[in-house]
């Protein structure tokens, strides 16, 4: 009798333990994060910052207690820069590992490849890339700068300090073609004249036809729009070539740190409008970089997108925090509130209700004979402020769009 009673205690105690280590796991899953970054292939350089910077937050986040109480769980895979890879891996993040958030992409091809997958899910997409801008979707949160965070400031200081004839040498797929357009709009309120465009395929290395081409068109300055290991051979090849021309960009230095992977003289005379660069000597900036570094001592810069991925995830903890929810209209209806804020590196950054685009300071850097990187001027904080104005509004309708100067919302 006595042993069957501790038998059945025993028993008890084990379903008892059981149903307890059940509850306990449902109560308290991983919240995943699901990361699409080229880590090998001809973006690698650009994507292993993004990478780093993903497992630098998750890691502080985590020791911190995570999210909501919940540790985060980041699984990773590598495109290789294939969008058909990309579209692969959506699936597989989204389907079968049914992670909370989406998060990645480099090129611009990549984050439209990745869109209408999203799209028919409920899950949010963060897009972390400066890009060309202009996407209306209620999916997709962008924490990167955009047109009017770049270009409005970048090209008419350009066309001041040294003239109003430019020839543009852009990447030929979305990004480079759409950017190039916003050049057009812009210096065409100038008064500029756009004496030449090149569209380089991806993976292009050799430049002396294209050298040839800008110095017979006599431009002031050069707008470089060259994306890729292979295409940024452009500045060793005009350097040998003694082309010498000042140069603007929306993408160089910050993103593909071409000043640290190039020797002194390549990249003398660009410029370009960034929210971060890791030259930035401020407290937070610092502290940041001393964070960083003490995890990935070898890294040879933290570019914008290592940057913008580190802080993305941030954001998003913000979000779940605020909403108290993962679901993306939960996070949704924190954004709408205009109060979907953190503190970053380079100061406070919010997101706009109206585009889900993120407010960013920017700053106006140059890099000299020596290759040392100079603040040629501080914008102060710039909103995404153009589709708003242009009439996207998340807030009411999602059309999931596209929208350019040459593509603008049908007026209702």
């Amino acid at each position: 009798m006595e042993s069957r009673h501790l038998l059945r205690i025993a028993f008890l105690g084990l379903m008892l333990g059981a149903a307890g280590f059940s509850t306990a796991q449902a109560a308290d899953p991983s919240l995943k994060v699901g990361l699409l970054e080229d880590v090998s292939g001809d973006l690698a350089f650009m994507g292993m910052p993004k990478l780093h910077g993903s497992q630098l937050a998750v890691e502080e986040i985590n020791k911190s207690g995570g999210i909501l109480g919940r540790q985060v769980e980041l699984i990773h895979l590598d495109p290789q820069g294939d969008n058909a890879r990309y579209q692969e891996f959506a699936r597989r993040l989204l389907n079968r590992d049914k992670v909370d958030v989406l998060i990645g992409g480099i090129t611009s091809a990549s984050r439209e490849a990745l869109r209408p997958i999203v799209d028919r899910t409920s899950t949010p997409y963060f897009y972390t890339n400066q890009y060309e801008g202009g996407v209306c979707d209620a999916n997709m949160i962008s924490t990167g700068a955009v047109p009017e965070q770049q270009f409005s400031t970048l090209i008419p200081w350009m066309v001041e300090k040294f003239g109003k004839k430019v020839y543009v040498v852009a990447a030929d797929y979305n990004f480079g073609h759409i950017s190039a357009e916003w050049n057009r709009k812009i210096l065409k309120g100038l008064g500029g004249e756009v004496v030449g465009e090149e569209f380089i395929p991806l993976g292009v290395s050799q430049f002396a036809q294209t050298i040839q081409n800008i110095q017979k068109a006599k431009p002031d300055w050069l707008l470089m729009l060259n994306v890729g290991a292979a295409q940024d051979s452009f500045f060793e090849q005009a350097a040998a070539a003694k082309l010498n021309l000042p140069m603007g960009s929306s993408i160089k230095i910050m993103l593909g740190f071409e000043h640290k992977r190039f020797k002194p003289p390549a990249l003398n005379n660009m410029h370009a409008t960034a929210n971060w660069f890791e030259e930035i000597d401020t407290p937070e900036a610092n502290a940041f970089k001393k964070r960083w570094h003490a995890k990935f001592p070898n890294e040879m810069y933290i570019n914008d997108m290592g940057y913008n991925a580190y802080h993305a995830i941030y954001m998003y903890k913000m979000l779940v925090e605020k909403a108290k929810s993962t679901k993306l209209a939960d996070l949704r209806k924190v954004i709408a509130t205009g109060d979907a804020c953190i503190d970053a590196a380079e100061g406070r950054i919010c997101i706009d209700p109206k585009s889900q685009h993120t407010s960013h300071r920017m700053r106006l850097i140059s890099v000299g004979p020596q290759h040392q990187v100079t603040v040629e001027k501080d914008y102060g904080v710039i909103q995404p402020y153009w589709l708003g104005q242009i009439g996207c509004d998340l807030t009411k309708s999602n059309p999931k769009d596209q929208y350019t100067p040459n593509h603008l919302p049908k007026k209702s």
